[in-house]
């Protein structure tokens, strides 16, 4: 079933309004993971029309890449992929061999699209120039085994300054009706030089479903437990959000999660990073690109969400409590 496609910055490559994450695929960091469920949630987005997928050489060392190349290989010229470089690889062999890993992971020549996955010194990584990962970039972008660069969690000026040394055609920032940073700088800029937004955790790791009652606690491992956004005041004014949401969610007959994707993938240039972990919840997000939202309703999605948005503390730009 086809998706109207996108164009990914100024290339020739066409991406799904939806895209297939697999960070739980990788199993690190989440729990109750099943390889073969994985597998078939990804065949089934990718039958739906999600025809991108977004992984990472850190998402469990390799093994969402392999479970990519085990959901979708067969279909590989059909799909477009995306994968990123670790910010502990920014050096220029690093670089090289990084991708190198990934092709191999992968089971294919190249990647559609590759990207930087946090700015060079994040985590505790070596502060490596940027002029000198682009360089290792476009020499891979020149020998044809990537077709496009892209950039994630980079603020406007990691941006601009990566964009001096090459083109940059995307930018992967969490965005969601939740949490929308990325639209106080980030996303003017994006527009004016046809840079793509890749929003991920577009569902406020999946707050915006309305799953997860008051009080709720993740097990052990679980890294929503560190989210800002399930944590205090932050938690209950999500949850007096979703009561208002849903009202209109009832009137498109659509549940909570699809509303806050259909307008998410309203905004400019905004695609979003959907994770999936159960064929169901592929064959359920796929509806939200053919939700059409009128544009009262779009502007009261909007006010709605900055009920939570404007009182999240300013001085913290990550979604995670992470040391």
């Amino acid at each position: 079933m086809n998706l109207p496609l996108r164009t990914l910055g100024q290339t020739d490559i066409k991406i799904s309004p939806l895209i297939l994450g697999t960070w739980q695929a990788g199993k690190r960091w989440w729990v109750g993971i099943e390889d073969e469920e994985s597998i078939q949630a990804l065949r089934t987005g990718f039958a739906e029309g999600m025809t991108t997928v977004d992984t990472a050489e850190v998402y469990g060392d390799g093994h969402s890449e392999r479970i990519v190349r085990a959901a979708l290989g067969a279909v590989r010229d059909q799909a477009i992929y995306a994968t990123k470089v670790f910010s502990n690889h920014l050096r220029y062999e690093q670089v090289i061999q990084a991708c190198e890993r990934s092709l191999e992971n992968l089971g294919t020549d190249y990647l559609d699209l590759y990207q930087i996955h946090w700015p060079a010194g994040s985590f505790n990584s070596e502060l490596v120039p940027i002029e000198e990962t682009m360089a290792a970039l476009n020499t891979l972008k020149q020998q044809g085994k990537i077709r496009a660069i892209g950039v994630s969690n980079f603020s406007l000026e990691q941006l601009q300054e990566a964009s001096r040394y090459g083109r940059i055609d995307s930018i992967q920032p969490p965005y969601s009706l939740f949490w929308r940073r990325v639209e106080e700088e980030l996303m003017p800029y994006c527009l004016r030089e046809q840079i793509s937004i890749l929003a991920y955790s577009p569902l406020a790791q999946g707050l915006l479903t309305g799953r997860f009652a008051p009080g709720h606690q993740f097990e052990p491992g679980d890294n929503r437990a560190d989210n800002r956004l399930f944590q205090g005041e932050n938690f209950e004014r999500a949850h007096r959000a979703l009561a208002q949401l849903r009202p209109l969610a009832d009137q498109y007959q659509t549940s909570l999660g699809n509303l806050a994707l259909a307008w998410l993938i309203s905004q400019p240039n905004t695609s979003a990073i959907v994770g999936v972990r159960h064929p169901h919840q592929a064959l359920e997000n796929a509806q939200a690109a053919r939700l059409t939202l009128s544009a009262a309703d779009l502007a009261c999605i909007d006010t709605i969400g900055h009920t939570v948005t404007d009182h999240l503390d300013p001085q913290y730009a990550g979604m995670w409590n992470w040391a």
